[in-house]
């Protein structure tokens, strides 16, 4: 149905469009804070109070996540409450439910009670409407006794700001905080050392050189790996695996700097991607390129594994490696730059650029 906007605007007496009656606005009655002021100012007071108890409980909160032991327990009518939790939930949840409560209750006493009425009208504003939107807005402000109640808007802005914290201090349990020291010590290290055997992933045998054929490639993990358990031993083989492959020494690029990192042609890189952490294994024995199957970064592993295609923005780390007395491949240390994907924290002044020495 078209509507012709030169028109006069329907009103609420047309029977076609309201068939039933306005029944109108009802008799408005005064609240007690309206014609009180004593009522006006405990009413206010009472809003104020309210928000002024966000930031006890906030920090409540933020002590009880420090000071109380995680695994404390307590017998509460016969069922055991985990204490931790517990009072995490009543405190955080009291901190926002006051919030709640204040504003409603400031809604109820304080602001204007003046019942509104208008026609319905096109979507489109003009701008007169939004200038008149305007003036309504600043007439509500004016209307919820903002600027006769400063403390109210005050006490609700730390209420809101302080209830934000404990949120907050809740982020350290997804893990220690990333400082540079924890990070060496945790996702940018790995089990390698100096003298662990490089053993392959499927019958954990040891590897000698003469066990890799040129154009090979083993997938590997350190031996000292099947001596840990749950976490400890996820979190490693996640991190430590390898692809070992043996080329030609005449057909690769060795760099100064890596010279005695091989034996033989036989070099190990990290198995996994620096893109996002994918497991790469797809190998093209006469490029030396490895393939990675999520999105195609690809490694020129023949020339110190430098990116030479594909969204990956660094080398794929090279493990050192040499043969110990009983002719078996090991490890000279760990790899010298962190492996899988990057993130901006990392130190990047270490990793193999194309060219380097």
């Amino acid at each position: 149905m078209s509507h012709d906007h030169s028109t006069a605007l329907v009103t609420q007496d047309d029977p076609h469009r309201n068939p039933v009656p306005n029944p109108g606005i009802e008799e408005h009655v005064e609240r007690w804070s309206d014609v009180d002021s004593a009522a006006a100012n405990r009413a206010y007071r009472q809003v104020v109070t309210l928000f002024g108890l966000v930031p006890l409980f906030a920090i409540a909160f933020v002590v009880i996540y420090f000071a109380v032991p995680r695994h404390a327990t307590a017998n509460i009518l016969g069922v055991n409450w985990h204490v931790h939790t517990t009072l995490l939930g009543l405190t955080g949840g009291l901190a926002v439910l006051l919030i709640g409560v204040g504003a409603i209750h400031w809604a109820r006493q304080l602001m204007n009670d003046t019942e509104i009425a208008e026609e319905r009208h096109s979507p489109a504003s003009t701008e007169e409407e939004r200038a008149g939107f305007v003036d309504t807005l600043n007439a509500g402000i004016a209307d919820a006794g903002v600027s006769r109640r400063k403390m109210i808007v005050a006490s609700l802005g730390g209420a809101l700001g302080i209830v934000a914290v404990p949120a907050l201090v809740t982020l350290a349990d997804i893990g220690p905080y990333p400082t540079a020291a924890v990070r060496r010590e945790t996702i940018e290290k790995t089990i390698w050392a100096d003298g662990v055997r490089v053993v392959n992933d499927v019958n954990r045998l040891p590897l000698k050189p003469s066990d890799i054929e040129i154009g090979q490639l083993v997938n590997a993990e350190p031996e000292t790996l099947w001596d840990l358990h749950g976490k400890e031993y996820m979190n490693m083989k996640a991190k430590s695996p390898l692809v070992v492959v043996r080329m030609d020494p005449n057909s690769i690029k060795i760099p100064e700097s890596r010279s005695a990192w091989h034996v033989g042609g036989i070099l190990a890189y990290s198995k996994i991607c620096t893109h996002v952490g994918c497991p790469i294994s797809l190998w093209e024995q006469q490029t030396h390129h490895l393939l990675c199957p999520c999105h195609q970064s690809t490694f020129d592993l023949g020339n110190s594994g430098v990116v030479v295609f594909g969204p990956a923005a660094r080398s794929l780390p090279q493990l050192p490696l040499k043969v110990n007395a009983d002719g078996y491949l090991v490890a000279q240390s760990d790899f010298t730059v962190p492996i899988g994907p990057s993130y901006f924290e990392r130190d990047s002044r270490n990793d193999y650029k194309d060219g380097d020495r």
